[in-house]
């Protein structure tokens, strides 16, 4: 096996098992924390599924240090330009909130990020063909 295909399993393992971390504090955290009354040790409870979402991003710093120079240049590029479109469309969101739109939750920049990183990854794949 190649070392391109050895670094892009690792980071497939390292990723789905933050995930599967997340998915399962998640579900504990809503069927125990949210019962709770307001206070310290429910804020800790809710806040307990980051732990999957740090090891995320743990997953995706060690597989910028394992890929060459060219795949981290188009991923931190892909990354940098998902991130712009994400702050363009939340920040004009913001605006259109004050003229009257619902309030968005914090959860949805996540999806919104995500959405502007395949959107860029596409686009550069589209342009390269």
């Amino acid at each position: 096996m190649g070392h391109e295909k050895k670094v892009a399993r690792a980071y497939l393992r390292e990723m789905v098992l933050s995930m599967v971390v997340y998915v399962v504090l998640l579900i504990g955290a809503m069927k125990f924390g949210r019962p709770l009354p307001d206070g310290v040790l429910r804020t800790a409870i809710l806040l307990v599924p980051m732990i999957g979402f740090f090891l995320a991003i743990w997953a995706v710093a060690r597989h910028l240090g394992r890929i060459d120079e060219y795949q981290r240049r188009i991923m931190l590029d892909t990354f940098a330009i998902g991130s712009a479109v994400t702050a363009a469309v939340t920040f004009s969101y913001g605006f259109l909130e004050t003229a009257g739109f619902p309030r968005l939750s914090m959860f949805a920049v996540w999806p919104i990020m995500g959405a502007s990183w395949m959107v860029v990854c596409l686009g550069r794949w589209l342009l390269k063909r």
